[in-house]
């Protein structure tokens, strides 16, 4: 309404304007970045390890990630002739305790092997002494842009999605909670299958405990705030529920392609409060909003609120509400509660 007024005699000058607040929201968050994690970034962009080196059976071909304990390679696997991830321990930071968390995370992938979850090929230590393994190397998108893309209608993202769950829900059979669901752990091959990744802070439950939300262990540290749960970001005793808590964050910004919490910032220290103080709003209410303030006519398939109201509107925001003891749906739950013949659905 301020353009419509500012801008009644000059639409070019609208244009303009509309088209600078559209840069503006995609724009990154630069400013908003702690000072230390951007120079770290800067300073580590090159690997310990270059492209032609070996490593055992596995030649590098170039890296993929780099983290706080870790770096992540493409290597090629010269005895199976096939491109994996190889994850290593960055030379530095081979405490007790860090050699330990690897090892650990192996022994979770190893006891893993599901369609839907990227699979431990075998691990091994360098010739000076540096504990790795390898993986299956996924090729493939990240859920959100896998979706966005392609322009995937919402009944096509759920079937996504509850291939997800149903790796989650292996996962917690085998006792291990994730603790880091988010798009970016969820890669996409090129035939269409989602793989869920990155079991670096998962954590295996105690196996005397039942499936239930009584399995809690308390954490604090590593995570992604956008899609933690109320007890993670405060640094509470955690349970499978906070996968499935993680899990609706993800389903609603695919359904929405927004967030459920509005803050003014990236930071972490807002999105936490947000998290632990805000109500969401319901899906086809968000979308409603976001249609009302988009100047851009052409709607993608997925901004359909008339499929959102009703029961999908409430089941979406089931795994996410306040109260630190939820009620303890299961992934499996959550993925069967969005069945196509599933009541409103």
């Amino acid at each position: 309404s301020f353009l419509g007024e500012t801008c009644r005699s000059d639409p070019a000058l609208r244009v303009e304007i509309e088209s600078l607040l559209q840069h503006h929201e995609r724009a990154s968050r630069f400013m908003e970045e702690p000072a230390l994690h951007f120079a770290a970034a800067t300073f580590v962009r090159c690997g310990a390890y270059a492209a032609g080196q070996t490593i055992g059976d596995y030649e590098i071909l170039s890296l993929i990630a780099r983290g706080g304990m870790g770096e992540v390679y493409l290597a090629h696997d010269r005895q199976l002739d096939r491109k994996v991830a190889l994850k290593l321990i960055r030379r530095g930071m081979r405490s007790e305790e860090i050699v330990r968390h690897f090892e650990r995370e192996e022994r979770l992938l190893a006891s893993l092997n599901h369609p839907n979850i990227a699979q431990l090929y075998g691990g091994g230590v360098t010739a000076d002494g540096i504990p790795f393994f390898a993986m299956e190397h996924v090729e493939g998108q990240r859920l959100d842009e896998h979706c966005d893309e392609r322009q995937l209608a919402p009944d096509e993202r759920l079937q996504l999605f509850r291939k997800v769950c149903a790796a989650v829900t292996y996962a917690h059979q085998h006792l291990v909670i994730h603790r880091d669901i988010k798009p970016a752990n969820i890669r996409v091959t090129a035939e269409g299958e989602p793989k869920l990744l990155d079991f670096g802070i998962a954590k295996l439950l105690e196996p005397t405990t039942s499936l239930g939300g009584e399995q809690t262990m308390t954490f604090a540290g590593a995570m992604t705030p956008e899609y933690a749960s109320p007890e993670q970001v405060r640094g509470e005793a955690m349970a499978t529920t906070s996968d499935v808590y993680s899990l609706g964050v993800v389903l609603y910004k695919l359904l929405t392609g927004q967030s459920p919490y509005r803050t003014k910032t990236n930071r972490a220290e807002e999105i936490a409060r947000a998290i632990t103080d805000q109500d969401p709003e319901r899906p086809s209410t968000a979308i409603a909003k976001s249609e009302a303030d988009s100047s851009d006519n052409q709607q993608s398939a997925f901004r359909n609120r008339k499929f959102l109201r009703g029961d999908l509107d409430n089941i979406v925001l089931r795994p996410m509400p306040k109260e630190p003891q939820r009620p303890s749906e299961s992934a499996a739950d959550f993925s069967r509660s969005l069945r196509p013949n599933s009541p409103g659905l």
